[in-house]
């Protein structure tokens, strides 16, 4: 196995070694090679390939900035247009993913010396938006693609026209307005002078709404209906003066209600209406309906003595005369029969005598 041999362990070794990053002091912009270590960069310095690269950029080193320039220009705005499109970026984010890749351009041969410079000429040059910060520089790329261009023109004239439609339709509403404001102008009543046909006649005046008509109309025609037909329409106007009066009164009762009003009944009912969930009270008569006492007790009457946190009563057995403590979950009310009630009631006088 040869030297030169594809497969050998030092060949396998230098390309993984070539595969990564390395250092850019010893790196080669005219040849585009990329030595390992300072001597390999030394042996290629003194290589016969690299002084001819050196006679080429001698006779016209701008030319060769200019193109390296121009490439890592293109390059970095295209990351930037596809990585993060037009959005505000920090321009050091973008400056270390485009050096990620082995075979970039290196800042050094362009014309731009440092990374600030290079954001500040974009800004200038209308490529981005840049503006500082105390975090540092940051960029947003203008897109000037016409398919773009297009799209947002396209937009603009969509709202623009979204705009209009508005317009039009507010004028549309406030020429309604006005027309039916001009409408009512002329509908308004036209008022003339009284004019009395007889200096005799007496004049009578109605302040109530609906008995105005009325007073009125028997004020003309009081001469013709006579006295008796004046009677019955004072007498309908005082209905109905007291009618009004009598419905007023029961709307301002229930305007005096508020909310908060009815809202405290509504609770004062809803607390009458609510049941407890424990019932035991002293002097009733109960039924053990528990079986872990045995057949002794089990569905025996006894009476409640006293009641304990509302939910435990202490009981004595009517038969036996026996005192338990239960719960009221092993008892139930017992409705006694009237001739035992009675009896009771007896027993209990007796005893007080």
């Amino acid at each position: 196995m040869g030297k030169s041999d594809f497969l050998s362990p030092k060949a396998i070794a230098n390309r993984i070694k070539s595969k990564g990053l390395q250092k850019l002091r010893w790196y080669c912009q005219m040849c585009q090679k990329q030595c390992r270590d300072e001597n390999g960069f030394k042996c290629h310095c003194m290589s016969e390939s690299h002084q001819r690269q050196l006679l080429l950029a001698s006779e016209d080193p701008q030319q060769f900035m200019d193109y390296f320039s121009e490439e890592f220009r293109n390059d970095f705005l295209e990351l930037l247009r596809r990585r993060f499109g037009t959005k505000r970026v920090h321009n050091n984010i973008v400056y270390n993913e485009y050096i990620s890749h082995r075979e970039h351009i290196h800042m050094n041969a362009t014309q731009w010396e440092t990374l600030t410079d290079f954001t500040k000429w974009l800004g200038r040059e209308g490529y981005c938006k840049v503006d500082e910060t105390p975090k540092g520089w940051y960029i947003q790329y203008i897109d000037r693609d016409p398919e773009t261009i297009r799209r947002q023109q396209e937009q603009e004239k969509k709202k623009k026209q979204d705009l209009d439609d508005e317009e039009k339709t507010a004028k549309f509403i406030e020429e309604q307005v006005k027309r039916g404001l001009e409408g009512k102008e002329q509908e308004m009543p036209v008022y003339t002078e009284l004019n009395r046909e007889n200096e005799e006649e007496k004049v009578a005046f109605n302040l109530n709404k609906g008995a105005s008509t009325s007073v009125a109309a028997s004020s003309k025609t009081g001469s013709v209906l006579g006295p008796s037909a004046l009677k019955t329409v004072g007498g309908t106007g005082s209905v109905k003066r007291k009618e009004s009066a009598h419905s007023s009164g029961h709307s301002k009762e229930k305007k005096k209600k508020s909310a908060l009003d009815e809202i405290m009944e509504f609770e004062e009912e809803k607390k009458k209406t609510v049941r407890t969930d424990y019932w035991l009270q002293p002097e009733i008569v109960v039924k053990i309906v528990t079986k872990k006492l045995g057949e002794k007790y089990h569905k025996k009457k006894a009476i409640v003595k006293e009641v304990i946190d509302k939910y435990t009563a202490v009981v004595k057995m009517i038969d036996s005369g026996d005192k338990l403590k239960l719960d009221q979950t092993h008892l139930e009310t017992v409705i006694p029969a009237p001739d035992a009630v009675a009896a009771r009631k007896l027993l209990c006088t007796s005893a007080v005598g």
